[in-house]
């Protein structure tokens, strides 16, 4: 080969690499742009629309309502960030463009979900919120682990789907109704037969896409995902559930199903903090984080709070996509650190206690819950455990004078709960024209004695006391694992 061609070849090859360049920032830019756009324009209309929101539907294809904005609010945002941070943290990535197409994509079969009425366009959102899912798990083709993640991933979001499909089918054929608003309004004239069943497969559907056990490994194993990407999954789609189950509210109540969600996130949430503490990988122990969050969300829509469990998945995509984003400069800051065993004296114990409590009157009071004997005092527990735990770290650190150990629990709980009941109250009021989003249930023995199951395995999990069962250890470190041949399979075999 001559010199002159040497040449015409290495200029051809710096002007595709330019082309290339200026293509990839041309996606970005329209991408990013219009989430941006669309997140805007979903905040004001919420903000300009907040007292009286109309409701829109287009034949028996689409329902728009406050709930619908609320959620394409979120998503949005959610999407927006993550295409914004994509764009300097995959500069150089051989498939850049892809990633921001299947996000666009992503954001888009979620707001689809949230507006559909018709059941056909509810399983066609719900199945390409998983297709897009599992290719964005597996967006690097290179990457051995990354295919078999992507296609591991793939078969739980099929199974979901076929969950939800055969859940829609039991109802639609014996009602010949073919919206989820004409399901709403028959469902107590179902038989048990079609009822229970229907209920259940809802279920199931749910728990599969928010990894809950026993279908928690998909999660684990999508690690192989770009954070960015990772951000997204945990910030929105494993979220999924919770808007599903506020749409199907009235099904879960006719058929007396809400105790197996209380159950299933109750043991779910417990089993996921432990085996969070058995974890050296980051993004593992974000994973196990989710899925114990996510279990507190199902539990919510156990007692009857679906708005607290929409309150509840907005506020966690906040702070795991927070998290995900920032993880690189955490891995940065850590230093190997011995763990401390939880040791409370008198006084600390005293303080924790009266704030806890305390925090548990303000967030009664505030969220309008009171003090009635039903499913809320769960609610109200879990808050003032929240509070207490974060009294008791406050309280033991050395820096902070006796004044500021007083003063700074209390400015933080009065601030924390005061931004969460904002919140909730306005997610209420978006949500107040969906049937049975906030209806607590009576207090039953089967709720009493799996929170006392709750509270100890609490405190054996911040006592350590797992530590020193070696069968549990053992138990809890096998079932945290990921699919394993996401996991190194292919050293040298990636194409």
């Amino acid at each position: 080969m001559t010199l002159e061609n040497n040449l015409d070849l290495n200029m051809s090859r710096i002007i595709g690499g330019k082309y290339e360049d200026v293509q990839k920032k041309a996606v970005y830019r329209l991408v990013s742009n219009f989430l941006w756009v669309l997140f805007a324009g979903n905040m004001l209309f919420l903000i300009l629309n907040f007292n009286e929101m109309p409701q829109w539907y287009f034949g028996n294809l689409f329902r728009i309502n406050g709930f619908t904005i609320l959620i394409w609010a979120a998503v949005t945002f959610f999407s927006a960030i993550v295409s914004t941070y994509a764009s300097s943290y995959l500069k150089g990535f051989r498939f850049y463009s892809r990633f921001m197409m299947l996000c666009l994509g992503f954001t888009m079969s979620v707001m689809l979900l949230v507006m559909s009425n018709h059941v056909l366009l509810v399983l066609f959102s719900w199945f390409i919120m998983g297709v897009l899912m599992s290719q964005l798990i597996g967006i690097d083709e290179t990457w051995g682990e990354a295919r078999e993640a992507s296609k591991f991933t793939r078969n739980y979001f099929l199974t979901g789907t076929l969950f939800l499909t055969t859940a829609l089918l039991l109802m639609v054929l014996y009602s010949k109704q073919f919206t989820i608003s004409g399901l709403s309004q028959v469902v107590g004239d179902l038989p048990l037969f079609i009822l229970i069943p229907s209920a259940l497969f809802i279920i199931a559907a749910a728990i599969v896409q928010s990894a809950i056990y026993p279908f928690h490994r998909w999660l684990l194993s999508a690690m192989t995902a770009p954070t960015p990407a990772s951000a997204l999954m945990h910030a929105g789609f494993v979220n999924g559930s919770g808007i599903l189950l506020a749409l199907f509210a009235t099904l879960l109540f006719a058929s007396e199903t809400l105790t197996i969600l209380f159950i299933i996130g109750g043991f779910t949430a417990i089993i996921a903090q432990f085996t969070k503490l058995l974890q050296v990988n980051v993004k593992q122990k974000l994973a196990c984080s989710t899925i114990a969050q996510m279990g507190f969300m199902i539990m919510q829509c156990g007692l009857g709070f679906f708005n607290a469990a929409v309150v509840h998945l907005i506020l966690h995509g906040f702070y795991k996509a927070y998290l995900f984003l920032s993880s690189g400069e955490g891995i940065a800051q850590m230093r190997p650190q011995k763990q401390l065993q939880l040791k409370i004296k008198s006084l600390q114990a005293f303080a924790v206690l009266l704030f806890g409590g305390l925090g548990a009157i303000l967030f009664a009071f505030w969220t309008g819950k009171g003090m009635t004997m039903d499913s809320s005092v769960f609610l109200t527990l879990i808050v003032a455990i929240t509070v207490g735990q974060a009294t008791y770290n406050i309280v033991k650190e050395q820096s902070l004078s006796v004044f500021q150990k007083i003063l700074v629990p209390m400015a933080l709980f009065i601030a924390g709960i005061g931004i969460y009941a904002l919140i909730y109250n306005g997610v209420t009021v978006l949500m107040a024209d969906m049937p049975m989003i906030a209806q607590p249930v009576p207090l039953s023995y089967v709720q009493i004695i799996f929170g006392i199951i709750f509270l100890i395995g609490f405190f054996v999990m911040k006592l350590g006391v797992y530590q020193k069962i070696p069968w549990l250890y053992v138990k809890l470190m096998n079932i945290s694992q990921p699919y394993k041949k996401s996991v190194l399979m292919y050293k040298s075999k990636s194409i």
